[in-house]
């Protein structure tokens, strides 16, 4: 990926507070890594707001309540478990 300067105006504070957790000469690395993630969760929420509304509660009956959820979630971790040990899973 190409890398471009660029300006920034950032208040005084916030850029002592990168300084202190980036360390030296890390700054633009720690910006970098947080406008990253930040178009991450961006994108996320994008596509959690294109896709309400997908999952119809009468096409799920076994996820009605959080028990069956968590049921449901527990049998597939064993599973993967079980996998990972090599053992065969039927």
């Amino acid at each position: 990926m190409a890398k471009v300067k660029t300006h920034f105006v950032f208040p005084e504070e916030l850029l002592k507070d990168i300084d202190r957790i980036a360390g030296d000469r890390k700054r633009s690395q720690f910006v970098v890594e947080a406008a990253k993630e930040k178009l991450e969760r961006e994108r996320l929420k994008k596509t959690f707001k294109e896709i309400k509304g997908l999952w119809k509660e009468d096409d799920y009956p076994e996820f009605r309540v959080m028990e069956d959820i968590e049921k449901w979630v527990s049998d597939l971790r064993r599973r993967d478990l079980k996998r990972q040990r090599g053992i065969k899973v039927g």
